[in-house]
């Protein structure tokens, strides 16, 4: 075994005492700032928050009563786990013997908690990866089993279940993480220093709640090197500014096209850099192309809805197409809650004989919760209220509580492994551009998000034909005759692509179902040139989505020329290139604009 793989063989560095006395005495004092900032806002937001505000303890004590009237079951799964415990001792010994042995339990290859060599080749980190493996699928296995649980329940308790596993994985402790000790050895320590240094500056980030870095947020610059595709924005009000892209084609399709991205995000996630962004290589195409850039609202906006989001957004932002361009008749994408919101658009368009929208491309868009993924965890009437208090209180959703929300759906990418990384290694977060769209949050309306929450999480009522009204019209998604796209991901934890392919059997026109690997971001943000992730075709559209994934085709690359040929197939005049300004818009500033540069902070 390699000397490098045994921490107690690195050579210890001793630390300069002086320095650390500084640093011990400046941690002391912002320490207490934190715990006074905490405090303050503790007592601002009206009293101590619950001790259960996402609703756990009640899940748990329904799985342990049910658990209670089944002991044999339990008592089989123990005894399972306690043989499975034994050869694990058996084969460790072995081990240490110098013999063969095979593992108990393997990890996944994938899992890069387990990357380091040691967790292989040291009998002692094997053991404890392989200890720490039994004792999270025993943990699993026990609360999927359970008999008798609402599947509401049974959901949250799996989802905390997994999240309590994910945060006990030895990689997440000093003494258990062979990367750890070494770096710990190497530097005399000065890995913890800097990183209970990191989890500091985090906490006073948060005042005085963790706020986990996960990049370095000086070194990008929206409009400066993330952002940059040359545009002007034509139009504004209250919740959107309409950006207008230059062209870079002499001509250009006859149909604009019209970006609506969800507002829980912001916009560039379509436009990061040159190489990966879809709109740059939509213009490149030969489309004009309009984009959606949502407010990051405040107490101001509080009682802007969702049909304010329909009348201000998306029919106000046709009409600005229409004076800037000359054209009525639109192509319109909708990625995610923005395309939830271009499905309830084209369903009160249809009522009012309104035709303008010619063709609609959804991004793993949920128009039937049903089976909306594991959001609905956070979904449920105490949650509910709770939520709805504070957003009262504020008049919005903070940005930061999203984000909080998303992570969790991968802690082990976006929570844990930046631990590791800023607080134990002591490292500083790389400078990656999509983490930092990650980290650049925005806020909810309170009404709007009540309304979304209550009636598509948790009712799931807009599948319903009049099942909730916009601008006061009845919404009936079985009125929509258009042209659809549908672009799901086989791996989406926020969008399930079972869920999303359920809107191709709502839809009455010609519809096409699209499925690409990966998952909600990277799935999508796909360009040609990248050479990842493949995609899959079927032109048939059998009621259930496993009958359509056992007759699909899988087409190596990007899904993006496969849209490209399907949407102007619909239609392929040209016209020549559109700049922004020419027309009746008079351009108002550059792109990106200036709502997208507005942070929740």
């Amino acid at each position: 075994m390699a000397d490098a793989q045994k921490p107690e063989h690195t050579a210890f560095r001793l630390p300069d005492p002086t320095e650390v006395g500084r640093s011990m005495a400046d941690i002391a004092e912002r320490s207490q700032r934190i715990v006074a900032e905490w405090l303050k806002r503790q007592s601002e937001g009206g009293g101590m928050a619950s001790a259960d505000p996402l609703n756990i303890g009640n899940a748990f004590l329904e799985m342990t009563a049910k658990l209670m009237a089944n002991p044999a079951k339990l008592m089989q799964a123990q005894i399972g786990f306690w043989q499975d415990y034994m050869s694990l001792w058996q084969n460790t010994a072995r081990r240490m013997m110098g013999m063969d042995s095979v593992p108990v339990i393997e990890a996944d290859p994938k899992d890069r908690r387990f990357k380091d060599d040691a967790w292989k080749e040291n009998e002692v980190f094997d053991f404890i990866k392989q200890s720490y493996l039994l004792s999270a699928r025993y943990v699993q296995d026990v609360v999927t089993h359970v008999d008798g649980l609402d599947p509401h329940t049974a959901q949250k308790v799996d989802f905390y279940a997994r999240q309590f596993v994910d945060a006990m994985s030895p990689s997440n402790f000093l003494f258990t993480n062979p990367e750890v000790l070494r770096k710990t050895a190497e530097t005399g320590g000065d890995n913890l220093l800097r990183g209970l240094n990191n989890l500091l500056a985090d906490l006073e980030r948060g005042k005085g709640q963790l706020r986990i870095k996960m990049t370095d947020m000086d070194a990008f610059r929206i409009g400066e090197n993330i952002a940059v595709s040359p545009g002007k924005v034509v139009f504004q009000n209250d919740l959107l500014q309409l950006i207008q892209y230059a062209p870079s084609t002499d001509k250009v399709l006859k149909r604009p096209l019209l970006i609506i991205p969800p507002w829980i995000n912001k916009f560039y996630i379509l436009d990061l850099r040159p190489k990966n962004s879809l709109v740059r290589w939509a213009v490149s195409q030969g489309h004009t192309v309009f984009m959606v850039s949502w407010v990051n609202p405040d107490a101001r906006l509080a009682e802007k809805g969702f049909d304010d989001y329909m009348t201000e957004g998306v029919l106000e932002a046709l009409a600005a197409i229409e004076a800037a361009t000359g054209e009525s008749d639109v192509n319109v994408i909708g990625y995610c809650l923005g395309g939830t919101l271009l499905s309830c658009t084209l369903a009160w368009m249809a009522a009012h004989d309104d035709t303008r929208i010619k063709s609609a491309t959804f991004f793993v868009t949920l128009m039937d919760f049903r089976e909306s993924g594991e959001l609905n965890v956070f979904i449920d009437e105490e949650q509910l209220k709770m939520l709805e208090d504070k957003m009262n209180r504020r008049g919005f959703l903070e940005g930061s509580e999203m984000g909080t929300t998303f992570n969790m759906l991968r802690a082990n990418d976006l929570i844990w492994s930046f631990v590791v990384n800023n607080y134990l290694l002591g490292n500083d977060p790389f400078p990656f551009d999509l983490l930092y769209w990650n980290s650049d949050s925005t806020r909810m309306p309170a009404r709007m998000h009540s309304f979304y929450l209550r009636n598509m999480y948790q009712e799931n009522r807009m599948i319903e034909p009049g099942g909730i009204s916009l601008a006061g019209t009845p919404i009936d998604l079985g009125r929509i005759t258009v042209p659809a796209y549908f672009l799901s991901t086989r791996e989406d934890h926020i969008a399930p692509w079972r869920a999303t392919y359920r809107g191709t059997q709502v839809l009455k026109g010609p519809n096409r179902f699209v499925l690409a690997a990966s998952g909600h971001i990277a799935g999508v943000v796909n360009p040609p040139d990248g050479g990842k992730y493949s995609h899959w075709i079927n032109p048939d559209l059998p009621a259930e989505p496993e009958a359509w994934f056992a007759g699909a085709t899988e087409i190596a690359g990007s899904w993006w020329p496969d849209w490209h040929r399907w949407i102007t197939a619909l239609d392929k005049r040209q016209v020549k290139a559109r700049v922004p300004g020419d027309g009746k818009l008079a351009p108002i500033e550059d792109a990106p604009g200036s709502y997208v540069k507005v942070k929740a902070s």
